[in-house]
């Protein structure tokens, strides 16, 4: 597990502040396999993982989302035979919180 996996989430409220763009691009860094995109003006952090079957990419997706509850923190799921793509932002700040970061090195990890 890499460093940024094994930090803490934050209570997210509210007006949190977003990551700054220079935040986001050390932190893209740890995680250089995550895209950085925009949608409908809204930040975020998108992966797709490959598997060999749908029961894998199954398997994956709720391991997922065991992570995603237990830090009350959930991304967009989108599993499909052999793939999953997860998509993370926070959506009361509509946008990118350092939080999503952590969340995606944590996906990373579930996957090997």
């Amino acid at each position: 597990m890499n460093d940024l996996a094994s930090r803490a989430c934050e209570a997210c409220r509210l007006g949190a502040p977003l990551v700054t763009d220079a935040e986001a691009a050390e932190l893209h860094q740890q995680i250089p396999d995550w895209e950085l995109i925009e949608t409908d003006g809204i930040k975020q952090l998108t992966r797709t993982f490959r598997f060999n079957n749908f029961a894998e990419a199954l398997a994956f997706t709720g391991q997922v989302g065991v992570v995603a509850e237990e830090a009350n923190h959930h991304p967009t799921l989108v599993t499909e035979w052999g793939r999953v793509r997860v998509t993370w932002w926070t959506h009361k700040i509509s946008g990118l919180h350092v939080n999503d970061f952590i969340m995606a090195a944590r996906a990373d990890s579930i996957a090997g």
